[in-house]
């Protein structure tokens, strides 16, 4: 049986519309359970590592003329200076500093894998980003998020993952394809007409042959978006690829985190 909450989760490109996520940073055990987690734990924390991915994304999506400037050399945007920000929006929207967070928590060891995460994918782009004379870089939100999944998975794949992925149709990476178990809810929940937007499904479900706690987050398209997903459909984008056709508000996108047990 999935769980589906209320909890709203903003749109592609927003900072983080997740104020109402004010959570107790403390464990919430089942009684007498050792070190299990209680279900709403591991959804908080899912919710968090996607809210503190969507915060980092912010700042590149903010920062977009500035990394496509080709009179500019040094963009300054170096993986301490995105990382700090990142930390400033999540705060600013959550009332929460991922930098405090007790590392030896649940939360805390799986911020600290996602924040090295996205100071080493930073780091690591510095000649593409401050390449002088040239326009479009082609660092866009959705390669950024990409490349921190993929980072954050070599450093906490043995308890969470967390992947972008969308419906089917819409996907552009094949390795961004969703599985079934992900495919399923996507079509049958999130693309629903009676689906309330911005609402989250959740449910107990094995990944990968191991027992697993996932968590759908769903994302919706917005005028900025439309720049590269939008109409006519079947036009090349800034990237190279065919525009989808979407439309203002429709299910773009879809977070989908995994916290095995």
């Amino acid at each position: 049986m999935g769980r589906v909450t209320g909890q709203r989760t903003g749109r592609i490109g927003q900072a983080i519309a997740m104020a109402s996520i004010a959570m107790a940073i403390g464990l919430h055990l089942v009684a007498g359970s050792g070190p299990a987690l209680a279900t709403g734990e591991e959804e908080e924390i899912a919710l968090n590592l996607a809210n503190l991915l969507r915060a980092g994304r912010a700042v590149i999506s903010a920062e977009q003329e500035r990394i496509n400037d080709p009179t500019i050399g040094d963009k300054g945007l170096t993986g301490d200076a995105v990382l700090a920000e990142t930390v400033a929006r999540f705060e600013e929207s959550t009332g929460v500093d991922p930098t405090a967070v007790d590392r030896d928590s649940p939360l805390g060891q799986l911020f600290q894998a996602q924040m090295a995460a996205i100071k080493e994918v930073m780091d690591e782009a510095q000649d593409s980003i401050n390449q002088p004379g040239v326009g479009f870089k082609g660092f866009v939100p959705a390669i950024f998020a990409r490349l921190v999944n993929e980072r954050f998975r070599d450093k906490a794949g043995d308890r969470a993952v967390i992947k972008v992925t969308a419906p089917a149709v819409l996907v552009r990476n094949r390795m961004a394809r969703p599985d079934g178990w992900e495919s399923q809810h996507i079509e049958e929940r999130l693309l629903a007409p009676d689906w309330p937007e911005g609402q989250v499904f959740s449910a107990a479900a094995a990944s990968g042959g191991r027992d697993a706690f996932r968590v759908l987050v769903p994302e919706y398209y917005t005028a900025g978006c439309l720049t590269c997903h939008g109409e006519p459909k079947g036009e090349i984008d800034v990237t190279g690829y065919p525009k989808e056709g979407g439309k203002l508000g429709e299910l773009g996108g879809v977070i989908s985190i995994t916290i095995f047990r």
